[in-house]
Parts: C-alpha cells; structure tokens; sequence
C-alpha cells in the first residue's frame, strides 16, 4: 500500500511555502527533499523519488524555497536558501518520532543544502543528486570550498555526463572530502539522470535513486 502524502504549509520568516509530507510505518529515517533551480517539489522526478523511499521505509518532506511558492524563475540568493532549509528541517524535525534527519536535493537544493550543513545546520548526512560542482562548460569555476568542512556523511549520485560536473574534477572533490563522502556514478546520465537513447519517465528517473540512498542511511544509521 502507497504510503499517504500529505501536503502542509510551513513558514520561512513571513513567507509561507508548500510542503509535502510521506511517512511510512516506523520509518528508518525522515529524508528532507528540495528541488533544483528550474522545476518545484512537485516535479516527476521528486514526486518518484520521495515515494520510491517511501516504500524503503524512509520518511520524507519535500518542499518548495520561497522563489518557487512566489512564481518567481531565479532561485534565492544563498542566505534565503539556507534560512528556508533550516525551516525545513525543524518542521521534519517537528513531525518525526526521535528518527534521524537527513537532507537532499537536487542540483541547486543540494547544493544549498551543503552551504547550510556547513553553517551549522543539523542534518545526519546528506544527498546529493546531481551535484552542480561547476556551471556547464565552465568547469574553472568550481563550487567545492564548503564542503572540505563537512564530516557527517555524505552520497553524490551523478550521471557521467552531467555538465554539471566533470568527473575527474569531481572525483577529486570526493576524495578530497575523505572516508565521509561516497561517490556512486550512473552511466550515460546527464543532469536529471537521463540516458541518451532510452526513454524513462522522470519520475522513474528519481525512483531509480531510492535504493541507494536508503542504502546509505541504513550504513550510515547509529544503532
């Protein structure tokens, strides 16, 4: 049986933003989800994402950042960002039963989830899909000095040919990082994990995913 999503409404400073709430019995973990730069929480991708965790017995809050609940196309400048992550983590934290909380997101919701972490955000670990380490075609202007910081754990799930990220630079990113971060390629994939010459729906695209994330919080869960 489908685990029932619940939409709900919860506020960062004086904006109010959409959510989208899924727990599963006695879940493992509750796993916050933001979206990239171009498309909401309800896109496919996430919608298949959240729900192929949720049958993995993980708990999960999507969430729209206050640009995409206003109708505007230019995401938030990091301190906004940050400040709606934080928001969205002690809601989860409000709704969860003592379970641990981690956070992900992709592309850009990744991203600022990372810059939040390392500003002192309490997360269990975090992943990542689709990490935007550099602007396509630009790989000189890499996004990576924040994450040297972190230690909790943490899984990029990338496609080889994602522009994106270029793999060598990446790779040395992780290593870089240490024995907390993993690095799990999808051959072919571009930036929202699609292959060239196979078609898959997105949110079968997103669901595909769940197996290793819950894999990596099952590794990484304490007890």
């Amino acid at each position: 049986m489908a685990t029932l999503e619940s939409p709900i409404t919860f506020t960062i400073g004086e904006a109010a933003v959409s959510g989208v709430y899924a727990r599963p019995d006695n879940p493992l973990a509750t796993l916050v989800v933001a979206h990239g730069a171009g498309a909401g929480m309800e896109h496919p991708f996430l919608a298949g994402f959240t729900r192929a965790l949720n049958e993995a017995s993980v708990a999960t809050l999507r969430f729209n950042f206050p640009y995409r609940q206003a109708g505007r196309k230019f995401p938030d400048r990091p301190p906004a960002a940050i400040a709606a992550w934080r928001a969205a983590m002690d809601e989860a934290g409000a709704r969860a039963g003592g379970e641990p909380l981690w956070a992900s997101g992709k592309s850009f919701g990744g991203r600022m989830a990372s810059m939040a972490a390392a500003e002192g955000m309490p997360a269990a670990g975090l992943v990542y899909l689709g990490y935007p380490l550099h602007p396509p075609g630009k790989p000189e202007k890499i996004r990576d000095e924040h994450l040297y910081g972190l230690t909790r754990p943490m899984l990029f799930l990338q496609g080889t040919r994602d522009p994106f990220a270029t793999p060598g630079l990446l790779e040395a990113v992780v290593a870089r990082i240490g024995p907390s971060a993993t690095l799990e390629w999808r051959a072919g994939g571009g930036h929202t994990f699609e292959v060239a010459g196979i078609k898959r729906r997105a949110e079968d695209l997103g669901a595909s995913l769940a197996a290793s994330t819950a894999a990596f919080i099952v590794a990484h869960s304490i007890g």
